[in-house]
């Protein structure tokens, strides 16, 4: 089946059990062994959803019910797109990792916030720990990033328990260009402004050569974020299993899934040793069991995320990770 096309019929039947009250029976119960107290928060446990999964806010709780601690939705841009033309999604499940190009598809800022601020009323005590994964419009110019920035933050703050600052997904034309200190500090600064005290973090690539992922982690201690989440998909294609025809037929687009891990666990302890505590660090990318999550919290993460695993371990995936954790 179409990867994109499965995507949407899980969505659908996760939704669909939630609603049934079949998620709950997922329920990871909280003990307080394995919790996290991070930039302010209380996360029952580590492990997470990482952005790219809920787009646009539609299943928050249900996911939270099958087990992730928390939930970071979109990417969410200031002005509504369907993304980039499909098809757009791919598995490579040879390698238990997936390409998408997806560009940013989301209903916009405002109808997600909306979406938001109906949920918090409904659900004021069962929901997982929610953040909110902003992105530049494709219609908007680099240039006027800024201020693209600065309205989504400012619309989607008010109901987000922590605002993800998105500049690193390979599939915004520019979006990239961003990561420089000097392009990435006035945007920073913005959402900063406009986020009513709410923690602040930004998501870099794995990409980035070592003395930039220094310079980003330098930027967000000066800034005073609470931490950088590390990393997103990669445009690399090396050492990959699946035929080399098959890769190239799929095209551009990010790479996620199995193929990170080495590659996020030495951004890691690259960020590691340069803040020092002074900022958290969400580490995401390539984590597939449970030994592999704990790993990353003894290399310095404060909180784990997953997605492209979930594809290959089934849906009690997030349940089993953060069990491990609670024991």
């Amino acid at each position: 089946m179409d990867a994109e096309r499965a995507h949407h019929l899980v969505m659908a039947a996760i939704r669909f059990a939630g609603l049934l009250g079949l998620t709950k029976l997922a329920r990871v119960r909280a003990t307080g062994r394995g919790s996290v107290q991070a930039f302010g928060l209380h996360f029952d446990a580590p492990f997470g959803l990482a952005a790219g999964f809920d787009k646009n806010a539609v299943a928050i709780k249900a996911l939270g019910e099958l087990g992730f601690s928390h939930i970071e939705i979109g990417t969410v841009t200031a002005i509504a797109q369907d993304g980039n033309e499909k098809p757009r999604l791919f598995r490579l499940i040879t390698d238990r990792a997936l390409i998408n190009r997806m560009g940013f598809n989301n209903q916009g800022a405002q109808v997600i916030a909306q979406r938001l601020e109906k949920l918090r009323a409904k659900n004021l005590k069962n929901l997982p720990v929610i953040g909110v994964n902003i992105g530049k419009s494709k219609v908007v110019d680099v240039d006027n990033a800024v201020d693209d920035y600065r309205q989504s933050a400012k619309l989607l703050a008010p109901h987000a328990d922590y605002l993800a600052v998105n500049v690193s997904s390979p599939n915004t034309p520019g979006l990239r260009s961003l990561q420089s200190v000097e392009a990435l500090e006035p945007i920073l600064k913005a959402v900063i402004q406009e986020s009513l005290g709410k923690p602040v973090l930004v998501k870099i690539a794995p990409d980035l050569a070592n003395e930039d992922i220094a310079a980003v982690a330098d930027l967000a201690i000066d800034l005073g974020l609470a931490g950088v989440i590390a990393t997103n998909t990669t445009i690399g294609r090396e050492n990959l299993k699946t035929d080399p025809e098959k890769v190239t037929q799929c095209g551009a687009g990010g790479l996620s899934g199995a193929p990170l891990k080495v590659r996020s666990l030495e951004v890691l302890r690259l960020l590691h040793a340069r803040m020092n505590g002074k900022a958290a660090i969400i580490s995401v990318g390539g984590i597939e069991t449970p030994e592999e999550a704990a790993e990353r919290i003894a290399n310095g993460a404060t909180l784990v995320q997953g997605y492209s695993g979930w594809i290959y371990s089934g849906p009690l995936w997030a349940r089993r990770i953060n069990k491990s954790f609670t024991k």
